[in-house]
């Protein structure tokens, strides 16, 4: 069976909602640019429905031209809410105090969002938590918005659920300052660093342990249960090849491919083990690593405007030279012939 096409990543139509209300807040009526990107009402109320990561990309771009506002973002997740998040945001609109929520919100980001090159985590020490984002890079126009409104997003969501503002210790940012950086006072007063290794911001202990008064000890578990079992058939795989595929995802980056002991060391295996039973299945570890490679090359330059330059960097080849050999011998074609070919059958 011929694998599925690999894609950047999806996440639930809920979030749709969110970026609607920031095109009304600006007095905008979102429905004719919804319906452009096929996200009519039934769409949007459709269970389980998906948007793919760079179609949501080009659709709030599409909003911050509409409303000409370029720290749309922002104001995406000072008017978030958890329920849109399904059933992960109903189960941490629930939890006790801000620490399980935000425990609950990343270690369930799978129900409600999927990259796959990398995903959300929480990191508690002595001192407080950081929360983590992961988002594509490099940034620019069309993405720069969706870690705005994720981590404007958290801060919201958490003070909904103690009913009390959460402030960040601090807040760090992957891309430079841009023009809009004067809209970030929005999120508090607390020191914003751009151009940072990570996106993501820290919470004392005391924000951590703000209570939830809605909070219903029976319900929580069950909808803990729930989140589980989803999680559990969600990401079932029937291969140790699809186990690999989404291991390397987050591995390749930076001019440097991953090798079999790396993979093996993730999959808690000998490196002999894992090659004889690649073997079993009638495979072998480069043959995965440069279809994977190839899948995600060809995602990239189909579905985003990255240079050839930057995809060669995503995917860990040491120069966009190497890069463009390697996608002629997959592809028979140039990194530019693909792209120029998918942009006309479009």
């Amino acid at each position: 069976m011929k694998p599925a096409p690999m894609r950047l990543g999806d996440l639930s139509v809920g979030i749709v909602h969110t970026l609607a209300d920031a095109v009304l807040s600006h007095g905008l009526d979102p429905q004719p640019l919804l319906l452009q990107y096929g996200l009519d009402p039934a769409r949007l109320s459709e269970p389980g429905a998906r948007l793919s990561i760079p179609r949501y990309m080009r659709l709030g771009y599409a909003a911050i031209q509409l409303t000409g506002d370029p720290g749309l973002g922002l104001r995406m997740g000072q008017l978030s809410r958890m329920n849109q998040l399904g059933l992960a945001g109903v189960t941490a609109a629930q939890a006790p105090n801000v620490r399980e929520a935000a425990r609950t919100m990343t270690r369930f980001e799978a129900l409600y969002g999927a990259n796959y090159r990398g995903q959300s985590s929480f990191h508690e020490d002595a001192g407080g938590a950081w929360l983590r984002f992961y988002s594509i890079s490099p940034y620019n126009a069309y993405n720069r918005f969706v870690v705005d409104s994720i981590l404007a997003g958290w801060l919201q969501q958490m003070a909904t659920l103690c009913q009390q503002p959460v402030v960040a210790e601090r807040i760090e940012i992957e891309f430079a300052a841009p023009d809009y950086s004067a809209s970030y006072s929005v999120l508090g007063d607390c020191p914003i660093q751009f151009g940072a290794e990570l996106n993501q911001l820290r919470l004392s202990q005391h924000s951590l342990a703000l209570r939830n008064p809605q909070h219903c000890p029976s319900t929580w578990h069950l909808l803990l249960q729930l989140c589980e079992r989803e999680l559990e058939q969600l990401t079932r795989t029937r291969s140790l090849r699809e186990r690999i595929t989404r291991l390397l995802g987050p591995m390749l980056n930076g001019g440097r491919e991953p090798d079999l002991e790396e993979v093996a060391a993730r999959l808690k295996l000998p490196t002999w083990t894992l090659r004889r039973k690649l073997a079993e299945e009638g495979t072998q570890f480069r043959a995965i690593l440069n279809d994977t490679r190839r899948d995600l090359a060809m995602t990239y330059i189909r579905d985003t405007e990255l240079a050839f330059g930057e995809i060669a960097y995503l995917l860990g080849f040491a120069s966009a030279e190497a890069f463009q050999r390697a996608f002629k011998r997959w592809n028979s074609q140039t990194p530019g012939e693909f792209r120029r070919s998918q942009r006309h059958s479009a």
